[in-house]
């Protein structure tokens, strides 16, 4: 959001519409006319101690008025000491458009903050005052969440008025979404999934009470139990004797659940972190179902409640600070300019199919020129550089230290942030540009601990990742069956890393030696064809604050039926799955983060896969060229056919399954009756390729992912290795079969 001063000639209309609507009684102008409320606001143009401001969302729509006013010079002088440093606010949010379209949740606390750090942002400010009408209780509560202490009542000319005073320390230390009533709900969802999804991988056994209600330990509550050992435990029905308090829950299961000594802080700390950002996300994010179903991508991506549905603990971001999470966390929303570093090109790598010079030029334009000059300022030759986009936390807090003495000898030279605006996705370190969408999408390292790893990203390793993908895009697009559903991969064209620093030289690969490199994929908005429109398929699986869900909105909307929209979603999805096993031993990591839907009229008609070249393997022996052989992981024909199992079965559509059936929208064993249809027809229409594996089984290893992350949540698996990290429990019933 962004202020600009109040310009009558422009915004008179509006201005009327908003102060004199019913629900701002409190500004004093009710009833009044277009050419009373140009004088008020002519007095405040004219008094240099007094100013209006029209405040805009993002994408240039108004959203409120807000008032800046030095209360030495202003009716408050005479009823307290004023100091230096003081300044007065007013803010008032727009009313509800008489279109009725649906009100933006979440708007006023959003818009009050706008103006809090618009206030604070001028250095001289130390203190903000209010004097709100002592009738408005719902200001007094915002006012109460932003740091403002109440001093007393006061007498004015028109109200009486609460007096109250915010320090800059005070409201940099708020915390509106650290309430008993919004921790008291994160609680309850954590504990419910904790049970679900740990009984699930029978870490745990609730006892039976019959009828939906079962026990464990001291905590009561209603679960519906599906095949697959699939648990949905209603948060709400939580009962115990004591608090409802998930680090307790989770710290007094450390012997059961397998949690090393020296890591349940870590784990501890990860699972604190996922209370909070629930609590923030049902403060500041309240977007529902039926409002999603026609919200466009990035809307759409920050709306997102939860990480994976499967991992308790999957929401820690350990690193980042509440000035940080409300910058950079995906929920916030926020725009996000990329800092930009010059490297030598004598000290690091860049692997592309194409000139470096013209791909800096097409993702950045003039702003390549603006660089160059900079280098040149100090003396440096840019043909002597490469550029290397940065995440602001990370120049922050690592490199500017970590690296001190490379910027210092001008290995590494700072540049300037970008000049278009980005937003960071799910995966936190992967951006968005939201002002040339067409634009490749960036990916950062941070040095961030988030389920189970510190996201930073290898220079060595992702030397191959360009031609990796390149290899991957050429399987897919020449395969035929792949085309007719669709299917593609947003490749990950280019990458870049920093490798002349004391971390590397040692030779040890470590966190040090992944801190400063990145990497661009490919955008699939210029792949859109009209009256195609994306979202992320981590869609599918998400429930409102109120508990709807976005798949059972997304089929009412559709005009179809659940079955016909299932099938279809499963042609663009799970058909191209199981022929990339079956044809070409090519497995992905195809949950729902990892995947982005093309719908039309609200269907899944076709999906592109992406994080191609961490994620994905081939389990055959066929010819490689050497920069891809990195992905071939020889393995046994169960370990193949759980790419399919644990992956897609266990992984995700169990989750979906799950939801649909509580909705009332498709029962559980028509979602994966569909589900065999696809695969069986798939094997009609390529039988010669049927029979290579058995996906029909009966049951399945069951390969666990909070295990994982339970025994060691700073590296859950040996990326080079992951087969031999992988941990079972016992088989699962193969739904399909």
């Amino acid at each position: 959001m962004n202020l600009v001063p109040l310009d009558l000639d422009r915004d008179l209309d509006l201005l009327h519409t908003w102060v004199t609507h019913p629900r701002s009684h409190y500004w004093g102008l009710q009833g009044a006319t277009p050419a009373r409320v140009r004088e008020e606001y002519q007095k405040i143009a004219g008094n240099p101690h007094h100013h209006a401001w029209l405040g805009y969302d993002d994408d240039g729509t108004p959203l409120f008025l807000a008032e800046t006013y030095e209360p030495a010079h202003s009716e408050l002088a005479s009823h307290y000491d004023v100091r230096p440093g003081d300044l007065g606010m007013h803010v008032l949010v727009a009313p509800p458009a008489p279109d009725l379209s649906p009100k933006r949740s979440g708007l006023t606390s959003a818009v009050f903050r706008a103006v809090m750090d618009f206030c604070f942002a001028d250095s001289k400010v130390d203190r903000v005052v209010v004097e709100p009408d002592v009738r408005n209780e719902a200001i007094a509560r915002k006012n109460a969440e932003a740091g403002f202490v109440e001093e007393r009542h006061i007498e004015l000319h028109d109200k009486t008025a609460r007096l109250s005073f915010c320090t800059r320390a005070a409201y940099e230390m708020s915390v509106p979404h650290l309430n008993p009533a919004a921790f008291e709900i994160a609680n309850r969802q954590l504990i419910a999934k904790a049970i679900a999804e740990f009984s699930h991988e029978r870490l745990i056994a609730p006892v039976s009470l019959g009828d939906d209600r079962y026990e464990f330990g001291q905590i009561a509550f209603t679960a519906r139990r599906l095949p697959m050992e699939h648990w949905i435990v209603d948060p709400a029905s939580l009962a115990s004797d004591g608090s409802l308090d998930a680090l307790d829950f989770i710290s007094g299961l450390r012997e059961t659940l397998g949690i090393p000594t020296q890591l349940l802080g870590t784990y501890l700390e990860e699972i604190s972190a996922t209370l909070a950002g629930t609590a923030w996300k049902l403060t500041h994010r309240r977007e529902t179902a039926d409002e999603l179903v026609h919200a466009d991508f990035q809307t759409i991506e920050s709306a997102m409640t939860e990480g994976h549905p499967g991992f308790v603990a999957n929401n820690g971001r350990i690193g980042f600070g509440l000035k940080d999470h409300a910058a950079f966390a995906p929920e916030a929303g926020k725009p996000v300019r990329l800092r930009w570093v010059a490297v030598l090109k004598s000290e690091s790598i860049f692997v592309y199919d194409g000139d470096e010079r013209a791909h800096y030029l097409a993702e950045f334009g003039d702003t390549l020129d603006h660089y160059e000059r900079q280098l040149r300022s100090r003396g440096l030759n840019p043909d002597d550089y490469r550029y290397l986009p940065v995440h602001p936390w990370q120049w922050e807090h690592k490199l500017a230290v970590t690296f001190a003495a490379e910027v210092a000898r001008r290995a590494i030279v700072p540049l300037d942030e970008s000049a278009d605006r980005y937003r960071a996705q799910q995966s936190i370190r992967t951006f968005f540009n939201i002002d040339r969408p067409d634009r490749h999408y960036v990916k950062t390292a941070i040095a961030v601990q988030n389920m189970g790893f510190m996201r930073g990203l290898s220079p060595k390793y992702m030397q191959a990742t360009p031609p990796i993908n390149q290899w991957v895009a050429d399987v897919v697009n020449g395969d035929e069956e792949l085309r007719a559903c669709g299917f593609g991969v947003l490749r990950e064209l280019a990458a870049t890393g920093y490798v002349g620093d004391a971390y590397h030289r040692t030779g040890t690969p470590s966190a040090y030696t992944k801190m400063l490199a990145a990497l661009w994929r490919e955008s699939p908005i210029p792949m859109l064809a009209e009256g195609e429109r994306l979202a992320t398929m981590a869609s599918l699986v998400h429930r409102d604050r109120d508990g709807n869900a976005l798949a059972t909105a997304l089929i009412r909307e559709s005009g179809v039926s659940a079955a016909e929209w299932v099938a279809t979603y499963f042609r663009a999805y799970l058909r191209p799955i199981v022929h990339c096993l079956l044809q070409h031993d090519l497995a992905f990591m195809p949950h729902g983060e990892n995947l982005i839907l093309v719908l039309e009229n609200h269907v899944p008609t076709r999906v592109f896969m992406k994080d191609i070249g961490e994620e994905v393997a081939v389990m055959n022996d066929q010819p490689l060229p050497g920069e891809v052989e990195r992905i071939r992981m020889i393995t046994s024909v169960e370990l193949k056919e759980l790419a399919l199992f644990t992956d897609v079965f266990d992984g995700y559509l169990r989750h979906l399954a799950g939801i649909l059936d509580t909705d009332g929208v498709l029962p559980w064993a028509d979602f994966w009756a569909l589900a065999g249809d696809c695969v069986r027809e798939h094997a009609k229409d390529h039988p010669a390729i049927a029979t290579r594996l058995d996906l029909l089984r009966p049951t399945f290893a069951h390969s666990c992912l909070n295990r994982l992350q339970l025994r060691n949540t700073l590296q859950m698996v040996d990326i080079a290795d992951q087969e031999s990290s992988l941990i079972y429990a016992g088989e699962l019933e193969n739904p399909i079969a």
